[in-house]
């Protein structure tokens, strides 16, 4: 099956993915970020629609070429077509986001139901391997949030959406958390994070990060 984010998001009266976002232009930005990251941590293989990478105001028009200049004219859309790219390029390294798409035992919700901080949780696994992604839906950053954990020991952030390197408020993070022995989300052992605004965190083991 397919998690698309495809032509039909972006045409025929439509409007662009980054015109969809709620909020002012950054907050903008980092929803479509979000939703990106989202698309490709869940289950299920990825179609992204040609253009999306530049977040164009403007929906696809099969009469003219995409707007290349965006990426030379505004540092935003710069950094988001990297953000894309590093994307796809933590799909490929990380298998737990591809080969148990189809198998139950490749995903499970951590947490589903924080109505109250609008923050989701989730593992992908490939056997042994795996990886959390913790998304925080809301402008308002969160410390101290915890989280419960597969495995004891050390967690590394593999990605931070927020980051300034893609045009994120670049707040500072956890990178490096221990999963200690305190139940939390029906796992034996759990840590706490701080939580960016608008943001996809995906953190794994440190030996496999």
């Amino acid at each position: 099956f397919v998690m698309p984010l495809s032509h039909d998001e972006v045409v025929h009266g439509k409007g662009s993915l980054i015109n969809k976002m709620a909020g002012d232009e950054w907050q903008k930005f980092a929803n479509l970020r979000t939703l990106l990251a989202y698309m490709l941590t869940r289950p299920g293989k990825k179609l992204l629609f040609m253009g999306t990478e530049l977040a164009p105001w403007s929906e696809w028009n099969h009469e003219e070429s995409l707007e290349w200049s965006l990426l030379r004219d505004d540092p935003r859309r710069a950094k988001l077509c990297e953000f894309v790219t590093r994307l796809a390029h933590l799909y490929r390294e990380r298998p737990e986001f591809w080969r148990r798409d189809s198998e139950w035992d490749g995903f499970s919700w951590i947490s589903a139901d924080d109505r109250e901080n609008s923050v989701l949780s989730y593992v992908r696994r490939d056997g042994e391997h795996h990886s959390i992604v913790v998304m925080n839906l809301t402008p308002v950053p969160r410390d101290n949030y915890r989280v419960g954990a597969p495995t004891l020991g050390a967690y590394r952030e593999v990605l931070n959406s927020d980051s300034a390197e893609w045009g994120g408020s670049g707040q500072p993070t956890r990178a490096r958390v221990m999963a200690q022995a305190a139940p939390f989300h029906g796992f034996p052992q759990s840590f706490e994070l701080t939580l960016p605004p608008l943001s996809v965190l995906v953190l794994a083991p440190e030996q496999s990060a």
